[in-house]
C-alpha cells in the first residue's frame, strides 16, 4: 500500500459543490469562474495562432520573449513607484498562478521551514507547503474585515519562518492590504532572511476608488518578494491556465529551476494570443476597466439581496461575497451549503473549507463573477423560502 503524503486531503469542496450543483440543477455561485467569455479579440487571436502552421512547438522555458516583454511593460505602467521588471531575468510565464505558487514553495521551502499563512486561505497553500516538508503556521484574520492582526502575526513569526504568504485582494473575503499593512509586513521581515510570496491574482479588482497596491511597489519588499498573477482572472479565461511570476533575478533563478521540471513551458498558442492582447492595449484599458466592471456586479448582487435576511460582509476587492446565514439557520456551514443547493437551488462554498482545522465562522461564499441574469436568477431563489 502507498502511504499518502496528504492522507487528510480529499476532493476539494469546490469540486464537490460544483458536482452538487450539477446533480441538483442549482445555480453555481460556488467555484470562482465567470459564466461569460474572454474578450473577443483575445479569442480571435488564439484561433488565429491555433490555425497557423507556426507556433505549435515548445515555447522558451521562461515564456515567450514577446509575452514577457509585454508583461514587464504593463507591470511598469500599472504599479507606480515600482521599476518595470527585467523581462529576461525577472518574469516567468507559468501554467496559471497555481503553478507559480507551487513552484515558488517548492523552490524556497525546505523540510522544517515554517510558512506564515493568513486564514481563511486558498486551499492550495497548506498542502503545497506540507509537500515540501514545510510547516504551515496559520494566523487567523479576524472577521468581519479580515485585516491582519499584526501583533498576532509577529507572535507567530520565528527564526524558522522561511516565507510569509499573503493574498491581496483576499480570497475568500475580498479584504485588501492597505499601505499600513504593507509597511507592517516590511517591518516584520526586515533584518531577517524571510521571503514573501504575494498572491495577487485579483490585483485589478480593487473597488470604491481605492488604489491597487503590490508587494513590488514597496521598497522594503520588492527585493525579497515573489509576486504571482493570473491571466485567467484578468481575461475571464480560467480554463487557459496561464499566469506569471515576477521576482528579483536571484529568486527568479530558483523559481525557474523548479518550473522547468514541473511544466517546462506554457501552451505556445496561448502565449502568442496573450502577447497580442497586451501589445494591442498600450494604455491597459482592459486591466484598468476591471475594477468598475466587477464593482458593478458586486453592487448589483448586493442590491438584489438587500433586506432579505442575508448579512452581507463588505467586499473591498476580488469577486466573492461573504454572507452570514444566521437569520435562516444555525446549522454548520457545510450542512447549510448542501441544503442551500438542494432546497434553494443555489450552490455556494462554506467558508470553513478555507481553514485548515475546519473552523466554522457561519459564513458562505458567493461568486458574483456572473452575467446579470445569472445573479438575478440566483437572488430570486435566495429571496424565497426554501422549496
Amino acid at each position: 500500500m502507498l502511504a499518502s503524503k496528504l492522507p487528510d486531503v480529499g476532493t476539494s469542496v469546490f469540486t464537490r459543490m460544483t458536482l452538487l450543483a450539477q446533480e441538483t440543477g442549482a445555480l453555481n455561485l460556488a467555484q470562482g469562474f465567470p459564466d461569460y467569455a474572454p474578450p473577443q479579440a483575445l479569442r480571435e487571436a488564439l484561433a488565429r495562432h491555433a490555425l497557423s502552421p507556426d507556433g505549435h512547438q515548445y515555447a522558451a522555458m521562461p515564456g515567450l520573449p514577446r509575452l514577457r516583454a509585454a508583461i514587464a511593460a504593463q507591470v511598469g505602467r500599472l504599479r507606480p513607484g515600482a521599476l518595470a521588471p527585467d523581462p529576461d531575468a525577472e518574469v516567468t510565464v507559468t501554467a496559471g498562478a497555481t503553478e507559480a505558487l507551487y513552484a515558488v514553495l517548492a523552490a524556497v521551502v525546505r523540510p522544517g521551514d515554517e510558512v506564515l499563512v493568513f486564514e481563511p486561505a486558498y486551499d492550495l497553500y497548506g498542502p503545497a507547503i506540507r509537500l515540501q516538508g514545510g510547516v504551515p503556521r496559520y494566523v487567523r484574520l479576524p472577521a468581519p474585515d479580515f485585516r491582519p492582526d499584526w501583533a498576532a502575526v509577529r507572535a507567530a513569526f520565528s527564526e524558522r519562518t522561511r516565507l510569509v504568504l499573503v493574498n491581496s485582494p483576499h480570497n475568500p473575503s475580498g479584504a485588501v492590504f492597505s499601505a499600513d499593512d504593507w509597511d507592517a509586513l516590511a517591518g516584520l521581515v526586515d533584518g531577517t532572511d524571510a521571503l514573501v510570496l504575494s498572491d495577487e491574482v485579483y490585483e485589478h479588482l480593487v473597488f470604491d476608488g481605492a488604489p491597487a497596491r503590490s508587494a513590488r511597489q514597496h521598497p522594503g519588499l520588492r527585493g525579497r518578494s515573489f509576486v504571482c498573477s493570473s491571466f485567467g482572472k484578468t481575461y475571464h479565461a480560467t480554463g487557459w491556465k496561464a499566469g506569471y511570476c515576477v521576482a528579483p533575478p536571484a529568486l527568479t533563478r530558483e523559481l525557474r529551476r523548479v518550473h522547468q521540471f514541473v511544466t517546462f513551458s506554457v501552451s505556445t498558442p496561448t502565449q502568442l494570443a496573450l502577447a497580442d492582447a497586451l501589445e494591442a492595449d498600450p494604455t491597459d484599458a482592459h486591466a484598468r476597466g476591471l475594477a468598475d466592471f466587477y464593482q458593478a456586479k458586486r453592487d448589483l448582487f448586493r442590491g438584489l439581496l438587500a433586506g432579505t435576511g442575508w448579512e452581507l460582509l463588505a467586499v473591498p476587492g476580488g469577486y466573492f461575497q461573504l454572507a452570514s446565514y444566521a437569520a435562516f439557520s444555525g446549522a454548520p456551514d457545510v450542512a447549510f451549503a448542501e441544503e442551500l443547493a438542494r432546497r434553494w437551488g443555489v450552490a455556494v462554498v462554506p467558508v470553513s473549507a478555507f481553514y485548515h482545522d475546519g473552523y466554522d465562522p457561519g459564513l458562505v461564499r458567493f461568486c458574483f463573477a456572473k452575467e446579470a441574469p445569472t445573479l438575478e436568477a440566483a437572488a430570486a431563489r435566495l429571496r424565497q423560502p426554501p422549496g
